[in-house]
C-alpha cells in the first residue's frame, strides 16, 4: 500500500524513491510486523483471558505442563493480524503469489482455528478429527496448486540443495507433491508448538532464510549467478517473509517462557502452511527440509514412535513424542530444551545460506 502511495511522489520528492527497493520494504516489513505484535499483544492477551480462551492440556502430557492450563491460546491470531497488515503495507498489490500466500495463511489458520475453539468449548484436547483437519488442509493445497499450474511459466521441476543437475519435472503429479510440503510442514509446526516459545524460534530462522532466497530468486541476474531457480514476481514473498519474522519476533515477547499467551493451532497451521507454498512457489521445497529440520524431526518423531508401537506391540522408541517431550523426561528444564533447539535450528539455517554456493 506504502509502495503504491508515496513511490508514485518520488519525482516530486527523491527521499521516496525508497520505496521502490524490496531491500527497504523488507526491513518496513520486518519492524512494522514486530511493532504490531509487541503493541497489540497485551491488549490482545487481556482480551483472550477475558473470554476465558485457555489452554486444554492433554492428560497424557508431561506433568510439569499441567500448570500450562487456562493460559490465553489461539495468539496466533495476533501472529496472522500483524503478517497481514504488515504485508498490506510494504507489499507491491499487483503480486500474485502474495494473495496466494496470504490466502493459504488464513484458510489454514481457521483450520486452526475451529481445530482450537473445539478443544476449548469441549474443554479437551480433542478438536476437529485428523481425517477433517488433512481434508480440509488438502482442499486448500490443491486449490491454490492448480491456480499456480496454470500461472504462465510456473515450473514443475524441482531443484535440490548441493545437487545442481538433479532436476526432475513432475509435470501434473506436481500438486501432490505440493500438498506432501504444504500440509506437511503445516502439520510439523503444529506438531513442534509443545514448549514455551519452541515453535516460533525455529520460524524465525526459516523465515530469515526464506526471506533472502526469495529475494534471490526474483532477481534475474543474481539468480543466474547463483544457479538457482528465477521466479519472475519472487521478490515480493521476500516482503512477506520479513513481515512473518517480524511478527513472530513480537510474538515471542510473550511466548517466552514463562507464556503469557500460546499460539494454538491457528498459529502452527497457519505458519507451516505460509512456509511451505513460499518454498513452492520460489522452488525451494527441499531446503524446507534443511532449514525447517527442527519441525521435520519432531514430526518424524510422532511417525516413528507411532509407527514402531504399532509394530512391536506398544514398546516405544522415544521415551515421550514429540520429540521435545523425550528431553524433558530425561530430566531437561524447558527452558533448556526450547534454547538448544532454537540453537540447532540456526545452524540447520546457516547450512541452508550455505547451499548458495555449495552446488
Amino acid at each position: 500500500m506504502l509502495y503504491h502511495l508515496l513511490y508514485p511522489l518520488h519525482n516530486l520528492f527523491g527521499g521516496f524513491n525508497v520505496f521502490r527497493y524490496i531491500t527497504f520494504r523488507c526491513i518496513g516489513a520486518i519492524v512494522t510486523g514486530f511493532l504490531i505484535a509487541l503493541v497489540l499483544g497485551p491488549h490482545f492477551i487481556r482480551l483472550l483471558q477475558r473470554n476465558q480462551v485457555g489452554q486444554v492440556v492433554r492428560e497424557d502430557g508431561p506433568e510439569s505442563h499441567f500448570s500450562k492450563r487456562g493460559v490465553p491460546t489461539m495468539g496466533g491470531v495476533l501472529i496472522i493480524a500483524s503478517v497481514i497488515i504488515s504485508t498490506l503495507l510494504w507489499v507491491d498489490l499487483t503480486n500474485k503469489f502474495v494473495w496466494l500466500i496470504l490466502a493459504i495463511t488464513l484458510w489454514f489458520g481457521a483450520i486452526g482455528g475451529i481445530d482450537d475453539w473445539r478443544k476449548i468449548m469441549k474443554k479437551n484436547s480433542k478438536g476437529l478429527s485428523a481425517k477433517a483437519k488433512m481434508a480440509l488442509q488438502i482442499i486448500g493445497v490443491v486449490v491454490a496448486g492448480t491456480y499456480l499450474l496454470n500461472q504462465p511459466g510456473f515450473d514443475t521441476t524441482l531443484s535440490f540443495p548441493f545437487l545442481k543437475e538433479v532436476k526432475p519435472d513432475l509435470g501434473i503429479f506436481y500438486i501432490a507433491f505440493m500438498v506432501l510440503v504444504v500440509a506437511g510442514a503445516s502439520n510439523a509446526v503444529n506438531l513442534t508448538d509443545g514448549l514455551d516459545g519452541l515453535a516460533i524460534g525455529p520460524t524465525v530462522v526459516t523465515s530469515g532464510v526464506y526471506l533472502l532466497f526469495s529475494y534471490l530468486a526474483g532477481h534475474a541476474v543474481l539468480a543466474a549467478y547463483l544457479q538457482i531457480p528465477f521466479v519472475p514476481g519472487a521478490g515480493e514473498v521476500s516482503v512477506f517473509c520479513g513481515a512473518l519474522a517480524g511478527a513472530s519476533l513480537g510474538f515471542l515477547w510473550f511466548n517466552a517462557y514463562p507464556a503469557q499467551v500460546f499460539m494454538g493451532d491457528v498459529g502452527s497451521l497457519a505458519i507451516g502452511g505460509a512456509l511451505g507454498v513460499v518454498a513452492v512457489i520460489i522452488k525451494q521445497e527441499i531446503l524446507l527440509v534443511l532449514v525447517g529440520g527442527i519441525f521435520v524431526m519432531e514430526a518424524i518423531s510422532v511417525i516413528l514412535q507411532v509407527g514402531y508401537f504399532k509394530i512391536s506391540g506398544g514398546k516405544r522408541i522415544f521415551l515421550m513424542a514429540p520429540f521435545h517431550h523425550h528431553f524433558e523426561k530425561k530430566g531437561w528444564v524447558e527452558p533448556k530444551v526450547v534454547v538448544r533447539f532454537w540453537i540447532v535450528s540456526i545452524i540447520l539455517g546457516l547450512m541452508a545460506l550455505a547451499t548458495l554456493k555449495l552446488r
